[in-house]
């Protein structure tokens, strides 16, 4: 169960790449930045996705 919480801590580190990418990709006049942010914004749901999946398996395996 650790490694799954290291993958959802991933998530979030891989959110701030994308938010880093999107912010330095905004003066290219391309739709870059946009993907970026949307890739970030992704991550981010797949942080709490998987936070709320691995609680519910942990409380499923206590009872």
């Amino acid at each position: 169960m650790k490694l799954l919480q290291f993958f959802q801590y991933a998530y979030l580190f891989f959110a701030v790449l994308f938010i880093y990418d999107g912010i330095t990709a905004l003066g290219d006049g391309t739709n870059r930045a946009y993907v970026s942010f949307l890739l970030a914004a992704l991550a981010i749901f797949m942080f709490f996705f998987r936070k709320r999946f691995r609680k519910k398996i942990e409380d499923r395996n206590k009872q």
